[in-house]
């Protein structure tokens, strides 16, 4: 038999399967970097795109809160002129009530009363005065007890003052006003 070296075609076999390999292996380490390219692409894409929607959203939702604060605004106007106009027919209801309550204290008030100071709150009227004497505190107690729009007269306090004469007095007195239900409101 003949003796045949074999040794560099199997050396030239192993170098071309390396070839391959290394081909192989590089197309396979390519493909991944170029799929991994792909997918960050991809996902910055939809990140990006959820980011557009998110600026979108928030446009928006800053534009309805703004409306809504107009809205809560016009509200709270309405219920401030829905206010003002009860005050105003309760107003427009009742002025000639104010004038028919001092009018009939002017016809309650004796001579020798002078009255000094007079303050109302709601339906009470608190009245500071002198006169002549006690009889004509108590005159004009009678007669307030005797109007219709009177009340409840509770003389606070009597003490002597000698302003209108050594029979003077000083007096606090307080009244309830009758209430008027005018078309359906009650007057205070």
């Amino acid at each position: 038999m003949s003796q045949i070296n074999l040794l560099p075609w199997r050396e030239a076999s192993r170098e071309l399967q390396k070839k391959e390999y290394l081909t192989k292996l590089s197309f396979a380490g390519l493909l991944a970097v170029l799929l991994v390219f792909v997918w960050i692409t991809f996902t910055s894409a939809q990140l990006e795109h959820q980011n557009e929607r998110n600026r979108y959203l928030g446009t928006n939702i800053a534009a309805l809160d703004k409306k809504v604060a107009e809205i809560r605004e016009l509200e709270s106007k309405k219920q401030e002129m829905i206010l003002r106009m009860k005050v105003i027919q309760d107003l427009q209801g009742t002025r000639s009530e104010i004038v028919k309550v001092y009018d009939e204290l002017v016809r309650a008030l004796p001579d020798g009363v002078f009255l000094a100071e007079l303050d109302k709150v709601n339906t009470e009227i608190k009245i500071s005065g002198f006169a002549e004497s006690n009889n004509r505190i108590s005159a004009l107690m009678r007669n307030l007890d005797k109007s219709h729009k009177y009340q409840d007269s509770n003389l606070a306090k009597v003490e002597r003052d000698a302003t209108l004469g050594p029979q003077g007095s000083k007096f606090d007195l307080q009244i309830q006003v009758e209430a008027q239900t005018v078309k359906g409101v009650t007057s205070q």
